[in-house]
């Protein structure tokens, strides 16, 4: 009797042993143990059974019963139970549709029983302790964690973070960085969620968070809110930059980050693993953050559109390579860090572009809306780009210049509309001969003029157009045998922004994997 009772007090400390190793409520694991030992009894009395088991939670007592529910007129003897029948088994004071458990006899579990129970409990524990390790951390998110690096599995860093581990995924590690099983690692805290199997807590030392958060621990006046970070882009391994503004005017920002003698800016570097950092200051004017994002290169002028989010950085020919940087980094950093497109030019390249648009934007007036040249000049010259510009425009605004009486501009308005009109009508028909597939068509944000020309490069389907990459509707620069190469995109020629081609692109992946 004694062995007995020190066996049925032996499995309440092993619940608390198990609870205190996984931080886990007691409680959950003496239910776990229940739900294992009812799972071997129902292959002792039957799985047509509704087997309960509860435990002493003083003594360890293990009671194994069978749940049945009172009825008038049972049919299913393992589940049902009579009124009469009931009374008889002491279950007095009940009705019609109450539950009763009958005490089932104990007995020795098999093999095959203990293995069915313990697996019950572990799987019960395991998912006790993932909510557990989920709850912990969820709020840790967009933090920097610490660590002990635990294992490698292939390419991919398992760390132990005391009570849990986490994974830093290979393409999330900062390239040729030499880690190994024992190492203390720093991580940025990318994702915590929950999942059936493998790690819940996902680590990065390769996102641009990461600088950032190392930035707040080494630098006091950010962490206390007098210097704001506003962006920040990096290449992993090589290159970065941060873009910081000063909420207290009286401060230096970059300064700040910096240190002295450089000791702040190092710390970060060196927990980068040698990346080298640029920190650049912040202005409400965006030609000024441009400028500085470029350096070492000394830009001469920026055009700036704010409504496409492109910026023309004109430049002379020796700062050329500087701004463009080594494979285009310095540009590819700066275009990530204020989320606008850069077009990198030469003075005689803005020039000539300049003169280009002049000369196609007059032609089109003169060839379109039958006009002489110096009539199509002088709309262009007054800030007149398309045919669509004179169409929406009131008779007032084209008679305040000079030369155009209230007779010629009306005549304007309504060429522009006629012709408005019929190129609509044509496109419409040139849509239907190249053959697109109604899904393109209907895709929102592609105009028919778009349609147009994304079927004469044979994109006819919302696949194909879901297939490339922003860069081939908007047109990019590459760098071929040292020597800069414009390569034009399908919609260049619409204005369409970096941000507004990725979105058209996006939305047409999702709908394909919607159907």
């Amino acid at each position: 009797m004694l062995n007995r009772r020190a066996d049925k007090l032996e499995l309440l400390r092993i619940a608390e042993a198990v609870a205190l190793e996984k931080s886990i409520d007691k409680e959950l694991i003496i239910e776990s143990m229940e739900n294992g030992i009812a799972k071997a009894a129902k292959s002792k009395f039957g799985s047509e059974n509704e087997i309960k088991v509860l435990i002493n939670r003083d003594n360890g007592e293990i009671g194994i019963f069978r749940k049945l529910i009172i009825v008038e007129r049972p049919e299913n003897l393992n589940l049902e139970i009579s009124l009469d029948q009931a009374t008889k088994i002491g279950e007095k004071n009940k009705k019609l549709g109450d539950e009763i458990l009958e005490p089932l006899p104990s007995f020795d579990f098999g093999r095959i029983a203990a293995q069915t129970a313990k697996q019950v409990i572990s799987f019960n524990v395991r998912e006790a302790e993932r909510e557990r390790q989920y709850n912990d951390f969820k709020d840790k998110k967009d933090s920097i964690l610490s660590g002990i690096v635990k294992r490698l599995e292939f390419g991919n860093v398992i760390v132990d973070l005391g009570r849990t581990e986490a994974i830093i995924q290979k393409n999330e590690m900062i390239p040729r960085e030499n880690i190994k099983a024992g190492d203390r690692v720093k991580a940025y805290c990318l994702d915590v969620r929950r999942e059936s199997r493998g790690q819940q807590i996902f680590l990065s030392r390769a996102h641009p968070k990461f600088m950032e958060q190392l930035f707040i621990q080494e630098v006091p006046e950010i962490y206390d809110g007098l210097i704001e970070i506003k962006s920040s882009a990096r290449d992993p391994g090589s290159r970065a930059k941060i873009c910081v503004k000063a909420i207290d005017t009286s401060l230096d920002p970059v300064g700040a980050c910096v240190g002295m003698r450089g000791s702040r800016v190092q710390a970060v570097v060196n927990e980068l693993q040698g990346e080298k950092i640029d920190i650049v200051n912040w202005s409400e004017d965006t030609a000024v953050v441009v400028s500085n994002a470029l350096s070492p290169a000394e830009v001469q002028r920026v055009n700036v559109d704010n409504e496409s989010k492109k910026l023309d950085v004109i430049l002379t020919e020796e700062n050329l390579s500087k701004a463009i940087g080594r494979r285009g980094q310095n540009v590819r950093l700066a275009t990530k860090l204020l989320n606008y497109e850069i077009n990198i030019m030469t003075d005689q390249e803005d020039s000539e572009k300049r003169q280009i648009e002049f000369k196609e934007k007059t032609d089109n007036f003169v060839k379109n809306l039958e006009l002489d040249e110096t009539l199509g000049q002088l709309l262009v010259a007054e800030g007149f780009s398309s045919i669509d510009d004179i169409k929406d425009s009131e008779i007032d605004s084209l008679t305040k210049i000079e030369g155009i009486e209230e007779e010629t501009a009306k005549e304007l308005i309504e060429r522009a509309k006629e012709f408005y009109q019929k190129d609509q009508e044509e496109i419409k028909k040139r849509i239907e001969n190249l053959g697109l597939e109604n899904q393109l068509i209907t895709h929102n944000g592609l105009t028919p003029g778009m349609l147009v020309t994304l079927g004469e490069q044979k994109i006819l389907t919302l696949n194909d157009f879901a297939d490339l990459a922003s860069d081939e509707l908007t047109g990019t620069y590459d760098i071929v045998r040292g020597e800069r190469i414009k390569v034009k995109g399908y919609l260049e020629d619409f204005a369409l922004s970096q941000k507004e081609a990725d979105e058209l692109i996006m939305s047409a992946r999702e709908k394909i994997y919607k159907y």
